[in-house]
């Protein structure tokens, strides 16, 4: 049928399916990741390189500190000055240090008298250094001016006293720290081709290559839904059960598709029996018609049920048709007053006085915002199955006077929605039906039900942005609620 016609129309892949799907390689996963790799370790190793520069300042400075150090107390440990001064001066000046100044108990000391300097050098006291300013040391050593020095303070290692303070030149520093920074950027970049390189190695055999096999399977898939697919991996990892899932979905899909193939024929087959069973109905019932002038009283009390089950068939055939047909049109919504809607609903639902009556608790006033036509036949089909269930109850048939039974019709608004309930007092809807009452060809017990108004009923209220539903069901009666927006 044409529903079913639609729904595979649906699952056919799109025309743009193949250009979708296959991977362009300036753009593929695998050289995203391969460039993410090694910008994040180019990260990480710029993270690392400013401590470790720091590092290298501050023990570059130690090491000046030291040497002084050592040249001094063995200047000092000579007797009677044995070592002259153009020597100590020599000596003192091996550690690259210009000036040297030793702090013993308040007093400075003045080792080696410091040249006249073009500017004050910059100082640094290596016992007291907070990280910001450790970290800011390299940087103003890199871009600071060629006759920079720098002033050194830390606490003697081999000596007593308070602290030794040295000046030494920046641009030896300067020279040695470029140095230092070139190497770690040269071993950075080879460590980031090398992790990277390895990482997209592992991660190619763990994921891209899956992943191609996963998509080389969706494009085979889309070209051809019965094509076989490859057997999916025993990987119990998230990749592995990404192929079992698609490999039980296209199989799934290809058994739905090959249901509604099936589907397809037997609906075009149903809907030409339809059109001859119409016609012949319709010959039936003009037979039917001529038999209402016989005088056989034989005739007469036969003719009843014959026009009964010819109206049953006529009912089953519209009504398959009218499934089998496309999707509903969509709902014009009007306002809609509510009372007089029911009041015309109950009278196409054959309810009256004298059989199964119509109560409503509706206000006067009431309007909902529905299309006029679609909510007639949803509330024509809720209250002929309710008159249709009490009607076939057999505790009732023998009442001679009075109705059979009732149907209420009341509303309520929670929440922005408004409710109608349609409530009977009839005997209850089985329960072995009750979970698949909305099924197709599904009916409630009723011996003239065809099974698919409630169907189309839902459909209906889906359209509407609103939904129906069995609320509950037993000896004392049914309820069904449709919610409708606003």
């Amino acid at each position: 049928m044409s529903r079913v016609r639609d729904q595979l129309e649906r699952l056919r892949p799109p025309a743009d399916w193949r250009e979708r799907l296959t991977p362009h390689a300036p753009d593929g996963l695998s050289s995203r990741l391969l460039l993410l790799t090694v910008l994040f370790t180019l990260a990480v190793q710029a993270l690392i390189l400013g401590p470790n520069a720091a590092s290298f300042h501050e023990r570059w400075l130690l090491d000046r500190l030291q040497a002084a150090e050592l040249a001094s107390v063995g200047v000092e440990a000579l007797p009677y000055s044995a070592v002259d001064d153009d020597t100590a001066e020599q000596l003192l000046r091996i550690g690259g240090v210009s000036a040297v100044a030793i702090s013993d108990q308040g007093v400075m000391r003045q080792l080696l008298q410091a040249p006249n300097l073009t500017r004050a050098p910059d100082f640094i006291d290596l016992r007291r250094r907070s990280l910001g300013a450790r970290l800011l040391d390299p940087i103003r050593t890199l871009f600071g001016p060629e006759d920079r020095s720098i002033r050194a303070r830390a606490a003697p290692r081999y000596r007593s006293g308070d602290f030794i303070d040295v000046v030494a030149p920046a641009q030896p520093l300067k020279i040695e720290l470029r140095a230092f920074l070139l190497n770690s950027l040269l071993v950075s970049i080879l460590i980031s081709v090398v992790a990277g390189g390895l990482l997209y190695a592992g991660l190619s055999f763990l994921v891209i290559q899956p992943l191609r096999r996963v998509t080389r399977s969706i494009e085979g898939f889309a070209a051809d839904p019965q094509t076989v697919a490859p057997t999916p991996s025993d990987r119990h990892d998230e990749i592995g059960r990404v192929e079992r899932e698609l490999a039980r979905m296209q199989e799934e899909v290809r058994q739905a598709l090959r249901s509604r193939s099936r589907l397809v024929a037997l609906g075009e087959a149903v809907a030409k029996i339809n059109h001859d069973l119409r016609n012949m109905l319709t010959s039936a019932q003009i037979a039917s018609e001529r038999l209402a002038d016989s005088a056989d009283p034989q005739v007469a009390k036969a003719l009843p049920r014959l026009e009964r089950a010819l109206g049953r068939a006529a009912a089953l055939t519209r009504n398959v048709l009218d499934y089998g047909k496309s999707e509903e049109p969509a709902p014009v919504l009007d306002r809609v007053m509510l009372a007089p809607a029911v009041t015309s609903a109950a009278e196409d639902a054959g309810l009256e006085p004298t059989g199964v009556r119509l109560a409503k608790a509706l206000p006067a006033r009431l309007a909902v915002q529905a299309d006029a036509d679609q909510l007639h036949r949803i509330l024509v089909n809720l209250m002929r199955n309710a008159r249709q269930a009490i009607e076939g109850d057999a505790t009732r048939s023998a009442r001679k006077k009075g109705p059979l039974g009732s149907v209420l019709v009341e509303t309520a608004s929670e929440d922005g929605w408004t409710v109608i309930r349609i409530v009977d007092d009839g005997p209850g809807i089985p329960p072995r039906l009750a979970g698949k009452l909305f099924e197709p060809f599904v009916s409630g017990g009723s011996a003239d039900g065809t099974g698919l108004g409630l169907t189309i009923s839902r459909e209906l209220a889906a359209a509407h942005g609103g939904e129906l539903k069995l609320v509950e069901t037993g000896p004392t009666g049914t309820t069904f609620e449709l919610r409708l927006p606003g």
